[in-house]
């Protein structure tokens, strides 16, 4: 089966085209211009530089966050729009469960986090199983300090991940020799990774409809902070 990846929840934009036997074509740039101008270009060039027609294609993988608010909404539409107009599946994946996969090899707890902006994180905790990780958390939002907190109670070693572990970096050290923070090269999630989860999920026929694919919102947009603020003002 040919799986589609699109992931932009953060400030990376990822594509990656693959079946069971592994990753055929993959790419990722940083945003140097709006989220809704890179996707689609991104996928088109993807598909012509790995001579893959789009009509091969038997299902359509995105990234739903949590992350940044126009980039989730932007690859979300795009994978909405293609899997529509080619009339594949869809699945939606956390992307913060993307980034836990690709250290699945740690032997130490996996904590997940993508920097929310505003002097926030978002997080997960993760356990290394065979062949993956199973999420030990709900998908959290708060302050590098209430993390470094939540951290400091698991009493065991842990393998930070994600662009804002690296952010708060100074912070998160706090806790000494138990702490290691994977490279830079896993800094965000990517749509490899998103096929390669996507596929067995495919095989099992747990794919949704367009409609079911939603962002998921752990906290509330600027736009709504700066309306609750205004209303208790009031």
């Amino acid at each position: 089966m040919l799986v589609l990846g699109i992931e932009t929840s953060t400030p990376q934009t990822s594509v990656a085209v693959g079946t069971e036997q592994g990753i055929i074509a993959s790419m990722a740039l940083s945003r140097g211009r709006p989220g809704h101008e890179v996707a689609m270009p991104a996928v088109r060039h993807l598909l012509d530089w790995s001579s893959v027609d789009l009509h091969r294609v038997g299902g359509i993988a995105v990234g739903v966050g949590p992350g940044l608010f126009t980039g989730m909404r932007v690859g979300i539409a795009t994978a909405k729009t293609l899997a529509q107009v080619t009339g594949v599946p869809i699945i939606g994946l956390a992307s913060l469960d993307l980034l836990a996969f690709s250290v699945r090899y740690s032997h130490r707890l996996i904590v997940s986090v993508i920097d929310a902006r505003r002097g926030e994180v978002f997080y997960a905790f993760y356990r290394p199983v065979h062949g993956g990780v199973t999420r030990q958390s709900s998908f959290l939002v708060g302050s590098p300090e209430r993390l470094l907190a939540e951290v400091e109670a698991q009493l065991e070693d842990v393998l930070f991940v994600g662009n804002g572990a690296l952010v708060y970096r100074r912070t998160l050290e706090e806790l000494g020799a138990r702490v290691e923070f994977a490279s830079a090269g896993h800094a965000f999630p990517h749509a490899a990774a998103l096929v390669e989860l996507a596929i067995p999920r495919f095989v099992r026929e747990e794919a949704g409809r367009p409609g079911d694919i939603v962002p998921l919102y752990v906290r509330k947009s600027d736009a709504e902070i700066a309306w609750d603020k205004r209303a208790r003002s009031a």
